[in-house]
């Protein structure tokens, strides 16, 4: 970690989907580790939130906007003018995609896609981080996982717009990012737990949540297999991939994140 902190100490990190679980424990460290954060995202959606809790927006500078706004998101990004650029903003329910299909697509594909356009010219740029999902894979009941050669798909609306998303990143990858000195990266995780997450359908807030209200607890999926991974090691590893690829194409590609099997 000392590592880390001594690489980011000064950079300047713009990360749109602060405000949601993953995007402000990935900002909070940043800000202990001396980095300027600038954060691109909906205003706080939850009741408690992570965000509003650790202070950060008294800490970072936010830009309130819709990942789905080119023009702006542009705007923000020409400001900022980051060394590294962590794309998190995103529809993340799967529940939620069957519900609001439309808006996931066009905020999990038409919202990476603005990322994409709109860092291609970014003078200092150095790391592109793209986080996806490991529902990026179509599903064929894999027993030891999938790995990143394996085939991507989705029949929900969630993980079709995560596939969609990685292909896209390939292209721009392939037609636009391949001559430049920019580290460009997707990363692949899912079932993450930790405090601070109060989003919808997540299995250990609503334990928590039913024993707190003396009410039923339900277990959606009772025969799923999950890979659970805790939050900070998740930032952990997002964090070397941004500094591993600093300036540097050979980690370019996609990049699964997940426990190891014996703590699984």
């Amino acid at each position: 970690m000392k590592d880390l902190a001594k690489f980011y100490k000064g950079k300047k990190i713009f990360i749109t989907g602060a405000t949601g679980f993953k995007g402000s424990w990935l900002s909070y460290i940043l800000t202990n580790f001396g980095s300027r954060v600038f954060n691109y995202s909906l205003r706080p959606h939850t009741k408690p939130s992570n965000f509003k809790l650790l202070k950060l927006d008294k800490k970072i500078r936010s830009f309130y906007k819709d990942i789905r706004d080119k023009k702006k998101l542009k705007k923000a990004l020409t400001i900022a003018n980051p060394d590294i650029i962590f794309h998190l903003a995103a529809q993340p329910l799967v529940k939620k995609s069957y519900n609001e299909p439309q808006k996931t697509f066009e905020t999990n594909i038409n919202g990476t896609i603005n990322v994409l356009e709109n860092s291609r010219n970014l003078k200092k740029l150095k790391s592109l981080v793209i986080i996806t999902s490991d529902k990026c894979y179509k599903n064929t009941e894999k027993k030891n996982g999938y790995s990143e050669k394996d085939e991507l798909g989705g029949t929900d609306p969630y993980s079709a717009s995560k596939a969609a998303a990685e292909n896209i990143c390939f292209s721009y990858l392939q037609s636009f990012y391949s001559k430049k000195k920019i580290g460009f990266v997707t990363a692949r995780a899912g079932n993450v737990i930790g405090g601070g997450d109060w989003s919808e359908d997540r299995i250990i807030p609503d334990f928590i949540k039913s024993i707190k209200n003396s009410s039923n607890f339900y277990i959606r999926s009772p025969n799923a297999i999950r890979p659970w991974q805790h939050i900070f090691d998740l930032c952990y590893g997002y964090l070397l991939l941004g500094k591993k690829s600093y300036g540097n194409s050979n980690f370019n590609g996609s990049w699964n994140f997940g426990p190891s099997k014996k703590n699984t």
